[in-house]
């Protein structure tokens, strides 16, 4: 069982090959210094941070991000050093938080490589630090043990650099900070020049953390995280301009944490580059020639590989493989996979656009020097001038387009074999994964929420996937919005798809959970989302009948509100098992339909509470709701709105990656017509259910 430390807290690390996971809620540096039997780091070669990420036995992320995965290999830490400390830190001089009171507490993991939890820890406490040593891994009588320490530093990394012992601590701090401004700041580059097709691979830009809401709130984890896209759709490669630990550099790397064995898993969900201005040069996508991009590329390479791809024969591109990314089982390479085909699309139709732009510049640029000049004026002289110049239009259009589709069929291709691959919590609802579905023994690492696509690429569809578990609740909109295809339909039948939406999710993350580890209660004032809720009243998977009225509200959210203070004061206690029986300590999703209709003053507090708190024990929201109708209730509530995940039932053009600024179209994953998949699916949660609480 995960031991859950507190402040000054240790606990034994039962194995050599750790990661150690850190998940906050806005983009930070992580670091770890070295240090021997004194506590004394001899130099910035014993410090690992972006600028330097490798050590002996340790790797950490080069960007800032929400989401990191720090790799450990105890075993290829120099016998000198006694102690490994995890560092985390807000970034300096980019715009962002200068104190860790104004973010969410940072959470810190220890895990295995198979992801077991060996000790966690929640940074609680901070105010005016800006810098903070998290935990420490040090020797005890030849075995290893984690310390929870929490040590802040309102002085930022000099301060804590130079109470580690380092004399060049104030330039060390300013070389991480520089790394750090110049990574969040970095363009989003064309594609470089295609070579030929044995030597091509795709050089990936950090992932990036997938959309972010225009409309409010960050990304989502993941993220394919975080997005997550972590957390991606989305949050990592998820496209995020964060280097994963088990990179192929990492592999190749004999100091690197695990270059004797398989090299990956998912990147880190950092703080997406925002894109620079427009290139003044033709880009590399419009100019170059060649094939298509091989979509093989070193951040997808393992030493154990999945299965190759045929080899390709001149002229032809390789064929894409499912799973051909890095990661410690065919789930997690799946995963990444998912997110590089994020970070494919988005890169590539930035630089299709990019050239676009280009050439209208130019063809604007010498239209006005042909009307400039009197002297073209006059005759067909003007007249030719005016052709040439929107011939070099179109021809640096379709050169641009032609790249542009070449990349599409590639990956389109590459869609064509992922899709069919997907385990049930990444498939839709129509995948076969589905109809031979049988009840999980173990929590998946991401869910689907549905997928995603720009506008010039309908047809290349990307999974939106978020890592579990949720950090996030989920905002569905069951009103008009700006854009997108809500205006189109009905009130009374946008509002029955964005119930159905909501009921299709649960039931998905029920379906993915073992029995017993989830559990759904549905909140229905008026009763009006009884046809979209039967299939999960009529198989018994909620935990009670949907409540109806202000005594059936008030009644769910002083149940899960109790749940949530005690937990967290178990937690902050340091006695997680001392808990009242009767409590569900398993996790737990609301569902609130038609909000605010039923809620009064008190329940709404209580949700605003549990939004805030809920997810950090078990308890996460999804609402139903039309931010209009909500807006009755004053500004007290927008901070809610902001603070969930924002869907929709239709398309809509509303989620955006920080990474190169696209706007998205969300679609959700609903069940096709007429499909008795979610019927089926539902039956067997609840028989696995019922078999459980026997």
């Amino acid at each position: 069982m995960t031991a859950e430390l507190v402040r000054g807290q240790n606990h034994p690390l039962p194995e050599v090959r750790l990661e150690v996971r850190v998940s906050a809620g806005k983009p930070i540096v992580a670091g770890a210094t070295l240090s021997d039997e004194h506590g004394k780091v001899h130099g910035a070669d014993w410090v690992a941070h972006p600028g330097a990420p490798t050590l002996p036995g340790l790797k950490v992320s080069r960007q800032a991000a929400a989401d990191h995965r720090l790799a450990v290999d105890l075993d290829a830490i120099p016998q000198a050093v006694h102690r490994v400390s995890v560092l985390l830190a807000l970034p300096s001089g980019v715009g962002g938080p200068v104190r860790f009171g104004t973010v969410a507490a940072p959470f810190l993991a220890v895990t295995g490589l198979d992801g077991t939890e060996v000790a966690s820890y929640t940074i609680t406490g901070l105010d005016s630090e800006s810098a903070v040593v998290a935990l420490e891994l040090y020797r005890r009588q030849d075995a290893w043990k984690v310390r929870a320490v929490g040590q802040g530093y309102a002085g930022g990394l000099a301060e804590l650099l130079t109470d580690q012992g380092l004399p060049e601590a104030r330039q060390l701090a300013g070389s991480i900070n520089e790394a750090v401004a110049q990574g969040l700041a970095r363009s989003v580059a064309a594609p470089p020049p295609r070579t030929p097709d044995a030597d091509r691979h795709r050089h990936a830009a950090a992932p990036a953390q997938g959309p972010d809401q225009t409309h409010g709130g960050t990304a989502p984890q993941g993220a394919p995280g975080n997005a997550s896209p972590q957390q991606s759709p989305y949050g990592n490669s998820d496209p995020q301009g964060a280097t994963s630990p088990y990179s192929a550099a990492a592999a190749q790397d004999p100091s690197s944490p695990y270059a004797a064995g398989p090299q990956g898993t998912r990147s880190d969900h950092g703080a997406g580059a925002q894109q620079g201005p427009a290139p003044t040069d033709p880009p590399a996508a419009a100019t170059a020639g060649g094939g298509p991009i091989n979509y093989t590329h070193p951040g997808r390479r393992t030493a154990a590989p999945p299965p190759t791809a045929p080899v390709a024969q001149p002229g032809q591109s390789a064929q894409p493989v499912a799973g051909d990314a890095t990661g410690w089982s065919m789930e997690e390479r799946l995963y990444n996979q998912v997110w590089g085909m994020f970070e494919d699309l988005a890169r590539t139709t930035a630089a299709y656009r990019s050239a676009v732009d280009f050439a209208d510049s130019r063809m604007e640029q010498e239209l006005d020097t042909v009307l400039s000049d009197p002297r073209s004026r006059i005759g067909g002289q003007g007249d030719a001038a005016r052709e040439t110049a929107r011939a070099k239009h179109t021809q640096l259009v379709d050169r641009a387009r032609e790249a542009f589709d070449r990349d599409l069929t590639q990956l389109r291709a590459e869609a064509d074999v992922v899709e069919p691959a997907l385990p049930p919590a990444y498939a839709r609802w129509d995948n076969p994964a589905w109809h031979a579905y049988r009840v999980p023994m173990e929590i998946p690492m991401a869910l689907r929420l549905g997928d995603l696509h720009l506008p010039e690429s309908e047809n290349v569809r990307i999974p939106m996937l978020v890592r579990l578990p949720l950090e996030r609740g989920l905002w569905i909109d069951s009103g008009y919005s700006e854009s997108g295809h809500a205006s189109l339909v009905d009130s009374g039948e946008l509002r029955a798809l964005a119930l159905e939406t909501a009921a299709a999710l649960a039931a998905r993350i029920l379906a993915v959970h073992p029995p017993g580890e989830f559990s759904v209660h549905v909140i229905d004032p008026a009763g009006t989302g009884a046809s979209a809720l039967a299939p999960l009243v009529q198989t018994g998977v909620l935990a009670a009948p949907p409540a109806a009225g202000a005594a059936g509200v008030a009644d769910v959210l002083a149940r899960l509100t109790q749940r949530v203070d005690l937990v967290q004061m178990a937690v902050r206690g340091g006695a997680p098992d001392a808990l009242p029986p009767g409590i569900d300590v398993s996790e737990q999703l609301l569902i609130v339909n038609d909000f605010p209709h039923g809620f009064d003053d008190r329940a709404v507090t209580q949700l605003r509470y549990l939004a805030d708190e809920g997810p950090a024990v078990g308890v996460h929201l999804m609402m139903v709701a039309d931010r209009q109708d909500a807006a009755a209730y004053g500004p007290l509530l927008d901070p809610l709105w902001r603070s969930l995940l924002r869907l929709t039932p239709v398309p809509d053009d509303h989620l955006a990656d920080p990474w190169v600024g696209h706007a998205w179209t969300y679609e959700p994953a609903l069940v096709p017509p007429g499909s008795q998949v979610l019927q089926h699916v539902l039956t067997q949660v609840a028989t696995a259910r019922r078999s459980w609480n026997r």
